[in-house]
Order: C-alpha cells, then structure tokens, then sequence
C-alpha cells in the first residue's frame, strides 16, 4: 500500500480499471431487459451529475470558467460523449465483433501523441506493459460470430471515428490537466454529456415497447453510476500519470476484470482469444505498476 500511495495515479488507475471492469460486466443487462442503449446513454449522462458535484465540493465549488478552460472542457467531453453516440448507430450498420476490436485500439492514439507532443517517455518496463496492453485489448473483444455483416464501409468509418475520438480525448485529458483542475474538467465532461441527451432522444424509436420498470432505468442508474465514478477518477489519474501508461493500463485492465466476473457471477466460459487476452493483461498491469517512480508520473 505504502507504494501506491506514491504513486496517485496507480491508486486512481486501479479504481477506474475495477468500476468500469464490474460496469462493463453489466453494463447490457438493462438493455437485454427491454430498455433501449440510447436511453441507457441518456442514464449515464444524469449519473455523472452526482460525482460531478461530490469532486467541485472538495475544491470549495472553484470552478474554472476561463475561456481556455471551457474550450477544454468542452473538447474533452464532447470527445467522450460525441464519440458513445457514434459508437450507438455504428452498432447498428456494421457487425460488433469487429467493431469492439477496432476501438479497444484507442490507446494507441493516445500514445502517439502524448510521445509527439508531450514528450512522454517511459523505461523498459512501461513500454513493456504499454505493448502488451495494447495487444490485449483486440483479444478481449475479439469474438467469431456467424452473423453476416452488411456490406460497406460505413461501420468501419464510424468505428474508426470513435477510435480517434477516445484516443484524443485521453491526450486532452491529459494535456488539460496541466492548467486546469481535474474537477473543472470532469464537470465540462458532465455537461457536455448531458447537452447530447436530446440527439440520444432523437435516436431512441418510442414506438417499440420500452421497460421502465426497475430492471431497466433504475438498473441502468445503478451500474452506469460506475461508469462515472471511473470516469472521474481517471481524470485524477492523468493528473498525477503519464497518459502513455494510463491509458493502456485502464483499457487493458478493465476488461480484464470484465472477463473475470462473466466467469464467476454469469456462468460464461471465454474463448481461446479473451483467455489469452487476460493473461497478457494481467502481465501488462503488472509490469506498469511496478515501472519506477521516474518512468509512470509527470
């Protein structure tokens, strides 16, 4: 523990990586039970209001309004919810199994830039962790299926924009972080979330049967609220981290942990890919914790 609480960013990354693993084990349960993904979008935008809120009280309510920070704020967050949208109708016209895969790769956006532009470096063991993380993350996704996809490149366009936009989000994360509170950009992020609760409305066909029972928005309250409390404890952990190596810790981690609760709780034995892809997690997690103070933190 002594460890960890030298480095912040490895205790927040840790956070963030557990929630959204236990989110991302649950996180279809809603819609399966009848409530459709663009309301569940809609859920999560309102549940990111309460964190929001709890993090701009830690800091006495000093939230930074100047025009550079809006703009990040701004940026960070339309990235973030801009880029769940897309990831909605991209499910729609092209097939998920390939889909998943093309966007667990946003890392290596992140990466790249946060090298280019931030001069980020890392040692031998952080890249290590960095290159096995990032060939974990298409094994966790990756999954054969006989559904036929539709022809086109539509799908593969909207993933890629997805990709791209995660990927930058996290450098700006980053980036914003050297001139603004990570409270103030975790409330741009809830705003901007919310702002785009009308276009999931508009996407959502109320025409078919919805459950608005307590197996559907009442669920969905309960597990996207994980999703954002790792949303905001990430942001701590690009305060206190290097971007090149919290990224693909995040990424890598918590589909690892997804993995493992499908085995134990919902009964689901993982293909040969997801297996191999929890093992290269686990070493890749590993190595980044243990990469030297000098290598992991700004």
């Amino acid at each position: 523990m002594k460890k960890i609480n030298k480095k912040p960013w490895l205790l927040y990354a840790l956070i963030t990586t557990a929630f959204w693993g236990i989110w991302g084990a649950f996180t279809s349960v809603p819609s399966e039970n009848g409530f459709p993904d663009t309301l569940v979008y809609c859920v999560w935008a309102l549940t990111m209001i309460a964190p929001a809120l709890f993090a701009l009280k830690l800091v006495n309510w000093k939230l930074q309004f100047d025009k550079r920070s809006v703009l990040y704020g701004s940026i960070i967050g339309f990235l973030g919810a801009g880029g769940q949208m897309i990831l909605f109708y991209a499910v729609t016209v092209g097939p998920t199994y390939l889909i998943f895969p093309i966007i667990s790769l946003s890392p290596v956006i992140t990466i790249l830039l946060s090298f280019f532009l931030l001069k980020e470096r890392t040692g031998k063991l952080g890249t290590l962790g960095i290159a096995l993380a990032l060939m974990a993350l298409p094994l966790f996704e990756y999954s054969r299926s006989n559904e036929d996809a539709e022809q086109g490149v539509l799908w593969f366009v909207l993933a890629i924009l997805v990709l791209a936009a995660w990927g930058i989000q996290a450098y700006f994360m980053k980036f914003a972080n050297k001139t603004m509170n990570a409270e103030s950009i975790f409330f741009y992020m809830m705003i901007t979330g919310i702002l785009l609760i009308p276009a999931a409305l508009y996407m959502t066909d109320f025409s078919q049967e919805i459950n608005w029972g307590s197996n559907g928005p009442y669920l969905a309250a309960g597990i996207q609220i994980l999703n954002a409390i790792g949303a905001l404890c990430l942001v701590y952990a690009f305060r206190y981290g290097k971007a090149m190596v919290v990224s693909p810790m995040t990424n890598a981690g918590a589909p690892l942990i997804t993995s493992i609760i499908a085995m134990l709780v919902l009964g689901v034995v993982p293909q040969t890919f997801k297996i191999a892809g929890i093992v290269l997690a686990v070493i890749a997690a590993f190595l980044l914790a243990l990469a030297p103070e000098e290598e992991s933190e700004s």
